[in-house]
Formats: structure tokens, sequence, C-alpha cells
């Protein structure tokens, strides 16, 4: 077949999608405005080919027209995948029966594979940064459009048929025409907690169990057993934990956050438990069931005389009157079908019940039954328990050492503020060394304190109620010194989530540094060091199982020194903590604060997992799922299982092959890296450079729109340092440069061949076949080489008033592109972007002119706002074109 035939759906879809929204355009907004819509597929994505568009119709029909092309876009692959699996071909990278092909084909048995899984953590971590534009009314009628798509592909659809879904297809599209997609108010958290839950009943609470099974049956297939798995993979969020910057989440955001959680998979469990009821009609007069289930039956709320003789259905009901009374035990909304029962103590007690009706039906013949439904639904309940997504906290670190501060004060203690390191990780080392608690009732702290002593103790009812694994995380942003991971034990202490027993310190949730800038990754096994020569800290270590968690910062780590050096930095970090972690026979586990777009770590998370340093992944990983990557991993059902598929295939990969040849090269990288971060700092630290930023991108207009609960930064737009990450690398995407993904490696290795000549090409062209680090860094660097665009740049450029300022830095920047394109194809030996990826090439010369005509429409709407700030509409219109230029470039946040 060729792949002409193969794109054939693809292009039926496309033409079809351009044909409705043509026919909307044309009714709602007049035919001029959908032939210029029209004309736009015959230009060639340059700005000078661009025809004349004004209008805020155009913009909304550019930024539509990206949205329906990537629905066709992610609906053809999975429609591929499929005649993949239909064809016999051979397993794609990233599926499991790929990956555990590969590793029985490596010689890995049974036994070490399922010790892994034993050990094994993988968490994607769903994150609310404010990256993502689209509102859920918009998803919603995305997932229509996917809906009425694959329907019009069915084999057996009739002409009447394909006629009413491209009616039901065209409502929709007009339905999205006239919906607003720009929020015109701000998102509060409890907005953010609520679209983080929505992604559960569309995608996780199907697909997880789901994949348990997969893999249970490919274990059971490949190895000749079929296993019962460990719950090792698990979704989890800090959506209403995570306060760093956002001053909108308290205690009574979290607990918000985690009771909004529990509806979710409460009504979860109560939907599988009335499909039980359905399925389960067994006549005692035909079966007979154990002891247990008897027991449920006689004391059922169900006693209608035509149950009298199905037990099953009765001990169901009582099972569903039990967990009615727990939910109204924790205060979670509930709409159960009989009068509450005796509530649950907990989630194991709930289990009980539900595996007694499994062993029940498999020892009296009905084994069959104790599958599909109910094995679901207890796998369900291991992986969400009572509380859905194990909730992380987060908070800066110089809040935390605030609070410790104001404590010791009131306390009559020591002025902590003012003490070395040395001295403050003595003192508070005395402090939690004794159950004495500084914090009275009796005396008036400031606002900042209680908030922050407020959450800690809601953690702790929390975990009373839900379980400990309700709030598994309290991490320290900018973690800088041992006294900082110190300061977070003993706020915990006072809230009890950490305390002494017999002397010795228990805690209930881990405590995480998070390593950012490169300062701090350099600096990260020198402070875990200090911490772990602490008597107290490593009995606190044994408290946890001897596991510690570090979480890295990509987007900062990222900002601060350039996209090299970052990703090297973050590497040489890890391969630190892993060697230091053996030494002292600590557990590792790695958690990755990865953003969308490669200037924040972004990219193929298999690829990512894979390019990990050995001994790095060890079967536990945590990664950040955020912004806008959430819906287009996961607002999908088949889609959303692919992503998780291939986390689990990463990870265990990663954890039992080895590769000696994947070593990298110290040196090479370590001479590279300085090159690249003396070349970023230099255009950075450029005097007007900030003033460049904000008026060569569009900055100020992305602080204005309503896509997050927190501010853009941390301070104030006047520096790079208080810039939040997130806006950063979004308004360098949107003004076409993608400057956080590329910049200094041209220059990096200009310099490097400058030193060692012919010879150092050969060594950088050597790396590239054998590194995997290597590999991905350019692979990424690559595919945001490729959506990048100078000469729309340009434009952007020309916005700034100081013309000499942006002549200057615009050059530099263009000088700096072309060295990186040249040094990438030296290295690569390609000489067009993408030419290995004829994919991702099509996709992105299909958008390319609507790119290019929303960016020339954003730039003359940044200079009419530059004029009239207060224009409420140029604004408005200008955050469609925000949108827009979003959903075409997909991983831009």
């Amino acid at each position: 077949m060729t792949e002409h035939d193969k794109d054939q759906p693809l292009r039926e879809d496309i033409a079809r999608l351009d044909r409705l929204l043509g026919e909307v355009i044309a009714e709602q907004e007049g035919p001029a405005v959908a032939m210029r819509l029209a004309n736009l597929r015959h230009a060639d994505g340059t700005p000078d080919a661009q025809p004349a568009l004004t209008g805020s119709a155009l913009v909304r029909a550019c930024g539509l027209y990206a949205q329906l092309f990537n629905i066709a876009e992610d609906l053809h692959h999975t429609r591929r995948r499929r005649a993949h699996r239909l064809a016999g071909s051979r397993p794609q990278a990233g599926s499991l029966e790929r990956a555990l092909s590969t590793l029985q084909d490596a010689g890995i048995d049974e036994a070490q594979l399922l010790a892994t899984l034993a050990e094994a953590t993988i968490h994607p971590v769903l994150t609310a940064h404010p990256t993502e534009v689209q509102r859920q009314s918009v998803l919603d009628g995305h997932r229509a459009v996917r809906k009425f798509l694959a329907r019009l592909h069915a084999p057996d659809l009739t002409p009447d048929e394909e006629a009413q879904l491209d009616a039901r297809l065209k409502r929709v599209i007009l339905a999205l025409w006239q919906t607003a997609e720009i929020r015109h108010f701000k998102l509060s958290v409890r907005d953010e907690i609520e679209n983080g839950v929505a992604y559960h009943p569309l995608t996780f609470l199907p697909a997880l169990p789901a994949l348990y099974e997969k893999l249970a049956g490919l274990i059971g297939r490949l190895w000749g057993r079929q296993p019962a798995l460990p719950t090792f993979l698990r979704i989890g969020s800090w959506i209403g934990g995570d306060r760093d910057g956002n001053p909108n989440v308290n205690a009574e955001v979290l607990a918000y956050a985690v009771r909004t959680q529990a509806e979710a998979a409460f009504a979860h469990y109560g939907y599988e438990l009335a499909g039980l009821y359905r399925e389960l009609s067994l006549s005692s007069r035909l079966v007979c069931v154990s002891p247990a289930v008897a027991r449920l039956a006689e004391t059922s709320p169900d006693r209608a005389e035509s149950r009298r003789e199905e037990p099953y259905r009765q001990a169901v009901a009582t099972i569903e009157s039990r967990l009615a009374a727990t939910a109204a035990r924790l205060g979670v909304g509930f709409n159960g079908r009989w009068p509450a029962g005796e509530p649950y103590t907990d989630r194991a007690a709930f289990r009980a019940d539900l595996t007694a009706l499994q062993l029940s039906l498999m020892q009296h013949g009905s084994g069959i039954l104790a599958e599909g439904r109910l094995s679901r639904l207890l796998r369900a309940l291991d992986v969400f328990g009572f509380s859905l997504m194990p909730l992380d906290l987060r908070q800066h670190a110089d809040i935390h050492a605030a609070v410790v501060s104001e404590l010791f004060a009131r306390a009559g203690l020591e002025e902590y503020a003012a003490l070395e390191e040395a001295a403050r990780v003595r003192v508070l080392l005395r402090e939690l060394s004794t159950p004495r608690l500084l914090y009275s009732p009796y005396l008036a702290y400031s606002e900042q304190t209680e908030k922050e002593l407020a959450i800690f103790r809601e953690a702790a009812r929390i975990q009373r109620d839900y379980g400990e694994d309700a709030i598994g995380q309290s991490i320290i942003s900018n973690c800088a010194a041992a006294s900082d991971i110190l300061a977070l034990a003993l706020l915990c202490k006072e809230a009890g989530l950490v305390r002494l027993t017999d002397h010795q310190p228990q805690a209930s949730l881990n405590l995480v540094p998070l390593f950012e800038t490169i300062h701090d990754l350099e600096a990260g096994s020198t402070i875990m060091e200090t911490l772990f020569a602490l008597p107290w800290y490593r009995q606190l270590l044994e408290s946890r199982g001897r596991l510690q968690e570090v979480m890295l910062g990509y987007s900062d780590s990222n900002k601060d020194g350039g996209y090299l050096t970052s990703q090297w930095a973050l590497y040489q970090a890890e391969r630190r903590l892993v060697t230091l972690f053996e030494r002292h026979g600590i557990r590792l586990r790695l958690f990755h604060g990865r953003g969308g777009s490669v200037g924040r770590g972004g990219g193929p998370s298999y690829d990512a997992i894979l390019a990990q340093p050995a001994g790095s992944v060890a079967g536990r990983i945590r990664i950040t799922e955020q912004g806008e990557v959430i819906a287009s991993k996961y607002s999908d059902p088949d889609i959303g299982a692919r992503n998780l598929e291939a986390l689990v295939a990463a990870t265990l990969e990663a954890t039992l092959t080895h590769c000696p040849r994947c070593e990298t090269d110290e040196g090479v990288f370590a001479e590279l890296s300085g090159h690249a971060y003396t070349a970023y700092r230099a255009l950075v630290d450029t005097p007007g450079f900030m003033q460049y930023f904000l008026e060569a991108t569009p900055i100020t207009a992305i602080a204005r729109l309503n896509i997050g609960s927190r501010p853009a930064s941390r301070k104030t737009l006047a520096s790079i340092k208080d810039l939040r990450a997130i806006p950063w690398v979004f308004s360098w995407a949107q003004s076409r440069v993608m400057l956080p993904g590329w910049y200094g490696f041209g220059s990096a290795v200009a310099a490097f061949l400058g030193r060692h000549g012919e010879a150092g090409l050969s060594r950088l062209k050597a790396l590239y076949d054998t590194s995997p680090f290597f590999q991905v860094a350019l692979s990424n660097m690559e595919q945001v080489m490729a959506k990048a665009d100078l000469a729309i740049a340009r434009r952007y450029a020309d916005l700034v008033d100081d013309s000499r300022l942006a002549e200057t830095l615009f050059g530099r920047i263009e000088d700096e592109f072309e060295k990186t394109r040249s040094a990438w194809s030296a290295i690569t030996g390609h000489a067009r972007f993408l030419e290995g990826n004829p994919t991702l090439a099509r996709s992105l010369a299909t958008r390319l002119p609507y790119l290019a005509a929303l960016n020339l429409l954003q730039i003359d709407l940044l200079r009419t706002l530059g004029e009239h700030p207060d224009d409420e509409e140029t604004l408005y219109t200008l955050h469609q074109t925000i949108n827009g230029i979003a959903a075409g470039l997909r991983n831009s946040g």
C-alpha cells in the first residue's frame, strides 16, 4: 500500500471539515470571508505570500481550522495504529507489546520483570500551569467532532446515515463557531480543579484498569503465567495543593480539591456497582454463594420479593449502601439508590466486600463473571482509592523560611532569618528532636503564617479521612540548602505530618526538594549528601521505606541557562544523584518537572525516558503533565491509553535493558554546555533585552489572558528572573522565534569546532550515533526549529520602539539561528528539518499558511493595542490569535 493510500482517509476528513467550515463561515459571515480563508490554501506560509486579511472572523476561522485539523490528525494516527494491528505488523515503539518483547529478547525472565513492577512507581502528575487556552466547552465540541468523523468511516455506512452524520458534524462546527473561545473571566483554582478531574471519566477511570488488564495478559502470553499485578501506575495532581506564586490556594481550596476528586471516584464506583447489580442476576436455585456473600445478602437494604432468590444482587445493594454511608461520612456527594448502611472505615474494607463477591463467583462455577466489570472495579479501587488522585503540596522555600522565622520569633527563640546555614540546620534539628510545638493558639501570627499552617493541618485531616496516600508529597520550590528541607519538616511536625514515635521521627508524606536553576541543579547532590549525613534525617527516611524523591525543574533551568546547558545540567544532576543514593543505600525517585514545549523539557515522553542516565529510572518516575498537553494527551480515551502505555513501556525498558554503547562523552558535553551558556547569557543579559522581549512578543497580552489562576510573574514583568518560565516560553512560541528550544547550540558547536576542527565534528557525529541523550536533544531541537519562522519573527521585532535595539538583538537571534541550523545539519547529515519525519513535515506544511496569517494578524493587533491599550475589542481579538497559534503549534506551552 502506498503512502498516498494510507493517508487518503485523513485527506477525506480534512476535505469534509474544510467544506463544512466553509459553509458555516459563508452562512454566518458572508462568502467574501469564506473566500479569503480558502485563498490561504494557496499561500506558502511565508509573510509575503499571505493575502490581505483583517477582522475577527478571519482570526477565528484560522484558529478553528487548526483545531479541526488537529482532531482529524489525531484520529488518523489512531486509525493507522489499528491498521497496523490488524495487518499483524511489528508492534510500534512505545507499545507494551514491543517493550515486553524487547525485554524477553534481552533475557529478562518473569521473576525480574515482576520484581521491577513490585517496586515500580509511575505517576503522570496533572498541574494547572496557565498554558491551557481552550475552554472545556470547546473541548466538548472537539470530542463530538472526533466521534462523528470516526463514525463516517464505518464500512457499512449507508448514504442516509452519511448525510445525517454530515449534518450533525456541521451543527457541532456551527456551535464551535458561535462559542466564545476566550473566557471573559479569570479562571479560579476551583475551575482548574474541576477541569483536572474532568479527564477521569473521559480517560483515566476506564483506561487505567484496561491497561493493567492488557499488561497482565501480555505477560501471561509471553512468559506463560498471568500475574496479579501490583498497583504501580497512578495519576497524580497538584491542582489545589500548589501554592507557589498562587495566593489563591488555601486550606479551603485544598479541601475542595480532595472532595471534588472524591466525588468523581465515588460516582464511578456507584456506576460500576449499578452495572454489577444488573449483571449478577444469579439465582440461589441455580448457584451457591460463599458465607461472606450470604452475610452481605442477609443485611441487604434490597428486600424486594423479586430479589429474594438473587443473593449477589442483594450483596451488591449492601455494598452500595455502605459506600453511600462512607461518602456521607466524608462529606462527599453521592447519588446512592439505597438507604445508607454502615460506612466503610477505609478502602480496604470496601475492597474486602468486593473481593468476597469475586471469590464466591470463582469458587461456585461463575469464574468468568468475576472478570470484566468486577475485576476492573477492583483495579480502579486500588488505583484511585477514595481520593481519586494523590495530591501534592508545593510552596516556595522562602515562604517556608518566613513561617519558620515567625514561629521562632513568637516562641522567643533565635532570629532564624539572620542565621547562617549551619546554625539553621542546628536549631531546626533541635526543634525536630522534641515533641514540643512552636505554635501557640494564644499568640497572634501573620496572615501568611496562619494560612500556611492551616494548609498543613488540612493535609493531616485529609490523610486521616482518606488515607495517607491522598496527600503523599510536599515539594519545596527553589530548594537551595539542606535547611530548606528541614524547615518544611518542622512545619509538617507542627501539623502532625511529621511526629516522634519512641523518639524516632516518622513522616506520613515525602519531603521533596525541587532543584530548578542551573546552580541548584549543580548543588543538589551536595544538599542531599548533607541531609544523608544527619542521623535524624536518615531515621526519617527509614519511616518512608528509605525512599527519597527529588524533583528536577526543566523550565527554570532553561530560562536560567538556555536549552543545551539546561539539558546537560539536568543529565549531570541525575548522574550525581544516582551515584550518591547508591552509596548511601537510599532509593531514588525522580520527579521530572517537564512542560509541553521543548523549552520546558517537552517532547515525546517515551524517548525522553529512554534517554535518562543509567540507573536514574529504576522503575520509579513521576512526570508533570501541564497545560494544553493534558488536553492533547488525555481528552480522548484512545490517545490517553496510548500515552499511558508509552510511559509504562519506556519505564520498563529504561529500567531493565542496558546499552553499553549509549554512555555520553562528559568532556564533550561539558565543553558544549559551557559555550552554549556563555552565548545564551550574553543575549539575555544585554541591556534592553527585557524591553525587546516585552515589545517583540505578545507577553503583555498573554499576561492579560484568562488561561490560569496564577499571575504571569511572581513579582513583576521587569525581570526575566521573576518571570514565570511558562509565559516566557509561550511568548517566544507565539512570535515564532521558539528561542528557548535552540538558542546557544550553534555558538557552542562553532566554538567546539574552532578548537577541535574536523576531529571535533567527527566526535559529535559519533556521539549522535550512540548517545540517546544527544539524539533526543537534537530531535526535539529540530522539531522546534521547524516551527520557527524568522521572517515572521522579524515583523514582531519591528514592534520594538527602539529600532536600534531591535536590529541589534534580532540580528543576533537571526545569526544564532543560522549557526544552529548549520550545526544541526553537519551533525545529523540532514539538509532540511523533518526529513526523517514525513508525517510531522506534512502536518506542519498544512498548517503553515494559517499560522502565518494568524501571526500577521496578531502583529497588527499588537501594534493597535500599543497605541490603544484599553481597547477591549482589540485585546479580545488578539487573544483569539493566541488561541489559534497555540492550536496550530500544538505543544507550545
